[in-house]
C-alpha cells in the first residue's frame, strides 16, 4: 500500500498559489472599529509616523480629521497628496486623486475611510476600488473601516441598530488585506469622548447617543468587530500552516467537525457538535466522504443523510462533502488541513465479524487522530433522527420498454454477420471479442439488464455458430467449454461494470443539471427585490424543476393566504385550506400523502429557516398517490430552503424599514410637539400681551406706543398664520395630495411679485437682482413657485446680519433655467448641507437670530420637486454664505409670444 505521508507533508498548491498572487503588489493594513471615534484614523497616522522614522517614504491619500484637534496635530509634518475636486449639483467636492498618488509613487499611502462613496463622474464609484488599483501598482496602504460597513454584516447592523448602512466594502477585501487591526474603545470610554465633543458637534454628538451610539448598540458592535477580526486571523493562521506544511493541530482557537454518513444516530451527532461548539464558541463543520460505495445507497439512506446534512445547515454549521476511498484516513487529512481540534463520530454499529474484515471507522479515528480530540456519541437512532419528514414517497418505477432489447438484439446479429465474416481468418477465441463488443454497447446504450439479456443472448450465438458442432447448442470439445464458460463470465462481468458506469454517468450528468438549476435559482433570488419576485421565482423554478403545479401562501393578519403560484391559481378548497393552515400552525408537513389531513387535494410543507417558518407551499399534480420520489423530495428541501432565507430577508429588510419609519414618525411627533408649543405659544403671548395693554391702557398710552402695539399684533398674527400655512403645506405634501397648476411663466415676474410680499421681512437688507433677459418659460404653478421664493428669502433675512445683501440671480444652461438665492450669513455646516431640508431640521444658530419652524426649506424641496425641479443648499465660494440653487427643466414647446422685457431687472 503506498504510504501518503510524503504527499500530506507538502505545502498546499492552494495556499502556496494565494502566496504567489500577493506577489507585486501591495500590502493592505486595514485599522477595523465597531464605530466612528474609536482612533482608527488617530492610530494610522501614528503608525505611518512610525514608518516615516524608518525611512519610509509615506504619504497622505486622504484623511478626515472632523476637526479634532488630535488628528490634526498628527497631520502635520506629512506630504499630503492635493485632492482631486469634482463639481456635483452645483458644490465642489473633494476626493482622492489616484493618479497624483500613482505619479508619485511613494511606498505606503494613508487612505481614510474606505468605504467611502465617490462623487459622480470619478474614475470609480468606491474608494475601496481606488484602493485596489494603487496597490495594483505596488504601493502599500493603510485604511480604515467600521465593522458597519462589512458587506456580510450589512443585514445584522440593521437589526442591531435600526440603522441600514448604504455604503458597504465586500468581504473580499478584508479578506485580501495582510492585517487586520483592531482598534477597540470600551462604550463608556466612547460615549464619554461623544460628550466631550471629540467625535462630532455637540448637537450632533446628542442625537448619536439618543439613536446609534446606545450602549447596547456599541457593545454589540464591538463583539462583531473581534469576531471578524479573529476570523481573519483563523484564516491567516490556517494559510501559513498549510504553506509551510505544517501539521495541524495548533489549539491557537477550537474548531468542532462533524461526521455524517447514512447510518442511523447522524442527527444526535449533529445536536452534540452544535452543543459542543456553542460550548466551545467554535465554529464547527458537518464533513461527509463521498466514496464510490454511496452510489449503491438505498432511498432511505440517502434521505437519511440529506436529511442530517439538512439538519446541520439549519443549526448553523458549514457542510462539506469531500470526494475519498478511505474515510478515515480522509476525515484525518481534512481535519488536520483545516486545523480542527475536535472530531465528532457515531458508536461503532457493525458486528465484531464485519469489523475485523472491513475495519471499524471509529476506532480508525481514534488510532489516527493524534492530538485531536475524538467525541464517540452512542445517541439512540430510534430517538434522535431528525424528523422533518413525515411525508409517502412515491415509488420510482420505471416503465418497461421492449424497444432497448430490440437494439440489444441488433447489436448481437450485427456482432454476428462480422464474426461470419471474420471467421474465416481468426481463430474461434478471438471471435468472442467481436460479440463482447455488443454487450458493452448495450451496457453503455441502455444499463443493465438489455445488457444482461445480450450477454446471454451472444453466449447462445457464439455456442450454436463457432463452436463445433455447429448449428447446435451441445458442446464437443473441453476447450470449447472453458472458452463458453470464459466468454460468459467475462461478458457478465463486462456488462456489470460498464452498466455501473453508466449509471454513475447518468447521475453525474443528473447532478450536474440540478445543480446548475439550483445555482440559477440562487443568482435570481439574490437579485430580486420585492417578495412578489421571489415568490413568483420560487413557484416557476419548482413547477418547471419537478413537473408539479405550485401554491405559496404566507400569514397575513392572522391566517395564511395565497401569494403566488404557477400556473396561477388563488383559489383553495375548505380541505386545503385546513391543510395548509394545520402545516403553517405545527410547522410540519399535512396534506396528500402526509400523516395530517390526507384528504387534501394538495400537500403542504412549512418553508422554514434556521429561525422560524416563513410560509407553507402546496403541491400537486394529476396522478394519483403520493407525490414525490426521495429524490424529487431532497431537491424540494434544497430549493425551499433558499426559498425560505429569501423570503426571511425581505421580511427583515421591511421590518427594518417599519422600524425606521417609526423611529422617523416618532421624531417628527416630538419635533411637531415642540415646534408647536414654542412657535404657536410665542406669537399668541406677544399678541395677547399687546392686546390686553391696549385694552387696558391705551387712553394712557401715547400715540406712538399705541402704534407700536398694533404692529407688533399684526406682526405676531403674520407670523402665526405663516406657520400654520407651512403646516398645511406640509401635511397635503406628505399625504401626496399637493397637485400643481401647471401653466407657462417667466421665473422674472414670480419673483417680483415675491419680493412685494417679503418686502417687510427684507426690509432691513439689501437685494440685488440679475436675471438674464432672456430667460425662456418654463411649466410651473406660480403660487406654489411664489411660496418657495418667499421662503427662501425668509430664510436668507432670518441668518443674514442687518443691512447684509441678499442676491437674486437667474440664468439658463443646458436646458434648464436656474435661479439662485444667496445671503451674506454665516453658512451652512457641512454636515447639514443635506439635511437642512428635512422636516423640522433646524441648524444651530446665534441668539439674535430668531427662531424658525424647521419648515420652509422642507415645503421648497416638496413644492419645486412636485413641479418636476430640483433644489439645492451649498456655501458660497466666494464669500461666507448659503446658496440655494433652484434648477427648473425648459419645456420642449414653448407658446408663442412677443418679445418683452423682463418685469424685474435690478432692484
Amino acid at each position: 500500500m503506498p504510504d501518503d505521508r510524503n504527499t500530506e507533508n507538502r505545502p498546499s498548491p492552494d495556499a502556496l498559489l494565494e502566496h504567489a498572487g500577493r506577489e507585486g503588489r501591495g500590502r493592505l493594513r486595514i485599522f477595523l472599529g465597531a464605530a466612528p471615534g474609536v482612533g482608527k484614523t488617530y492610530e494610522m497616522l501614528m503608525s505611518g509616523r512610525a514608518r516615516l522614522a524608518d525611512g519610509i517614504d509615506v504619504v497622505i491619500g486622504v484623511v478626515e480629521t472632523h476637526g479634532r484637534k488630535e488628528t490634526l496635530a498628527l497631520v502635520e509634518g506629512y506630504e499630503v497628496i492635493p485632492r482631486r475636486q469634482v463639481e456635483y449639483r452645483g458644490r465642489v467636492l473633494e476626493e482622492m486623486d489616484i493618479d497624483a498618488i500613482l505619479a508619485r509613487r511613494p511606498a505606503l499611502v494613508l487612505v481614510d475611510e474606505l468605504a467611502h462613496t465617490n462623487a459622480p463622474g470619478s474614475r470609480h464609484p468606491k474608494r475601496y476600488l481606488d484602493v485596489q488599483e494603487v496597490m495594483a501598482q505596488g504601493i502599500d496602504v493603510y485604511t480604515t473601516l467600521n465593522i458597519q460597513h462589512v458587506e456580510s454584516l450589512n443585514d445584522v447592523v440593521a437589526q442591531i441598530t435600526r440603522v441600514r448602512v448604504r455604503e458597504t466594502v465586500p468581504d473580499s477585501l478584508i479578506d485580501q488585506a495582510d492585517d487586520v487591526e483592531i482598534i477597540d474603545l470600551t462604550p463608556d470610554d466612547l460615549i464619554k469622548r461623544l460628550e466631550e465633543g471629540k467625535v462630532y458637534f455637540p448637537n450632533t454628538a446628542q442625537r448619536a447617543m439618543e439613536n446609534y451610539f446606545s450602549p447596547g448598540n456599541l457593545t454589540a458592535l464591538r463583539e462583531l468587530a473581534l469576531r471578524r477580526t479573529a476570523q481573519r486571523v483563523d484564516e491567516q493562521l490556517l494559510n501559513h500552516m498549510r504553506s509551510h506544511a505544517i501539521q495541524g493541530p495548533w489549539a491557537a482557537g477550537e474548531r468542532v467537525l462533524v461526521c455524517l454518513d447514512a447510518r442511523p444516530g447522524g442527527a444526535a451527532r449533529v445536536r452534540y457538535a452544535r452543543r459542543l461548539a456553542d460550548r466551545l464558541r467554535a465554529p464547527w463543520t458537518a464533513l461527509h466522504v463521498d466514496t464510490p460505495r454511496a452510489a449503491a445507497m438505498s432511498e432511505a439512506d440517502k434521505d437519511r443523510l440529506a436529511t442530517n446534512l439538512r439538519l446541520a445547515e439549519q443549526l448553523g454549521a458549514e457542510v462539506t462533502t469531500i470526494p475519498g476511498q478511505s474515510v478515515a484516513q480522509d476525515i484525518v487529512r481534512h481535519a488536520t488541513a483545516n486545523n480542527f481540534t475536535h472530531i465528532v463520530v457515531g458508536r461503532p454499529t457493525r458486528s465484531r465479524w464485519r469489523e475485523l474484515i472491513e475495519g471499524s471507522l471509529t476506532y480508525d479515528l481514534i488510532r489516527n487522530a493524534g492530538d485531536i480530540s475524538v467525541h464517540v456519541i452512542s445517541g439512540s437512532a430510534r430517538h434522535a433522527e431528525a424528523s422533518s419528514r413525515r411525508v409517502i414517497a412515491a415509488a420510482e418505477q420505471g416503465q418497461f420498454q421492449i424497444w432497448p432489447y430490440l437494439f440489444a438484439t441488433a447489436y448481437v446479429a450485427g456482432s454476428l454477420a462480422v464474426g461470419t465474416v471474420l471467421d474465416q481468418f481468426l481463430d474461434v477465441r478471438n471471435l468472442a471479442i467481436v460479440l463482447l463488443l455488443a454487450v458493452l454497447t448495450s451496457a453503455v446504450t441502455f444499463g443493465l439488464w438489455p445488457a444482461l439479456y445480450a450477454c446471454f443472448l451472444s453466449a447462445l450465438v457464439f455456442n450454436y455458430f463457432f463452436l463445433e458442432p455447429r448449428y447446435t447448442l451441445t458442446i464437443r470439445d473441453p476447450e470449447s467449454i472453458v472458452a463458453f464458460a470464459v466468454f460468459l463470465v467475462v461478458a457478465i462481468i463486462a456488462s456489470n461494470l460498464t452498466a455501473r458506469v453508466q449509471r454513475q454517468a447518468a447521475a453525474a450528468r443528473s447532478r450536474a443539471k440540478a445543480t446548475e438549476d439550483i445555482y440559477l435559482f440562487s443568482k435570481k433570488l439574490a437579485g430580486a427585490g420585492t417578495l412578489d419576485d421571489i415568490l413568483w421565482a420560487t413557484a416557476f423554478q419548482i413547477a418547471s424543476m419537478l413537473k408539479l403545479r405550485v401554491v405559496l401562501l404566507l400569514p397575513e393578519d392572522g391566517t395564511i393566504t395565497v401569494k403566488a403560484g404557477y400556473p396561477p391559481d388563488d383559489t383553495l378548497a375548505e380541505a386545503d385550506i385546513a391543510a395548509a393552515r394545520w402545516a403553517w400552525e405545527h410547522d410540519r408537513a399535512a396534506g396528500r400523502g402526509a400523516d395530517t389531513l390526507p384528504g387534501a387535494k394538495r400537500l403542504y410543507l412549512p418553508l422554514r429557516t434556521g429561525r422560524t417558518a416563513v410560509g407553507v407551499i402546496g403541491l400537486d399534480n394529476d396522478k394519483q398517490g403520493p407525490l414525490l420520489t426521495p429524490e424529487q423530495q431532497r431537491l424540494l428541501d434544497a430549493l425551499a430552503d433558499q426559498a425560505a432565507v429569501a423570503i426571511e430577508r425581505i421580511q427583515l429588510v421591511a421590518d427594518v424599514d417599519r422600524a425606521k419609519l417609526a423611529a422617523e414618525a416618532d421624531r417628527l411627533r416630538s419635533a411637531l410637539l415642540t415646534s408647536i408649543s414654542h412657535d404657536l405659544k410665542t406669537p399668541l403671548s406677544a399678541i395677547m400681551g399687546a392686546a390686553g395693554t391696549l385694552r387696558e391702557f391705551a387712553p394712557a398710552l401715547p400715540e406712538q406706543d399705541r402704534a407700536e402695539l398694533l404692529s407688533t399684533v399684526v406682526d405676531e398674527s403674520e407670523r402665526l398664520n405663516r406657520f400654520i400655512a407651512n403646516l398645511l403645506d406640509m401635511t397635503k405634501i406628505e399625504s401626496g395630495a399637493m397637485e400643481p397648476n401647471h401653466a407657462f411663466h417667466y421665473v422674472g415676474d414670480i419673483v417680483g411679485t415675491a419680493l412685494a410680499r417679503a418686502r417687510k421681512i427684507t426690509s432691513e437688507h439689501k437685494t440685488d437682482i440679475d436675471i438674464a433677459p432672456d430667460l425662456p418659460m418654463v411649466r410651473l404653478d406660480p403660487v406654489l413657485f411664489e411660496q418657495v421664493l418667499f421662503n427662501l428669502l425668509d430664510n436668507a433675512s432670518k441668518y443674514s446680519p442687518p443691512g447684509s445683501t441678499i442676491r437674486i440671480q437667474g440664468w439658463t444652461d443646458n436646458g434648464s433655467v436656474f435661479l439662485q438665492v444667496m445671503d451674506e450669513g454665516p453658512g451652512i455646516p457641512a454636515q447639514d448641507l443635506e439635511r437642512v431640508f428635512d422636516t423640522f431640521y433646524r441648524v444651530r444658530k446665534g441668539d439674535q437670530v430668531r427662531a424658525g419652524t424647521g419648515l420652509g426649506l422642507s415645503i421648497c424641496r416638496g413644492f419645486i420637486e412636485a413641479m418636476g425641479g430640483t433644489i439645492s443648499a451649498a456655501n458660497r465660494t466666494d464669500r461666507s454664505g448659503a446658496t440655494f440653487t433652484i434648477r427648473m427643466p425648459v419645456p420642449g414647446e414653448l407658446p408663442e409670444v412677443g418679445n418683452r422685457e423682463p418685469s424685474v431687472d435690478r432692484l
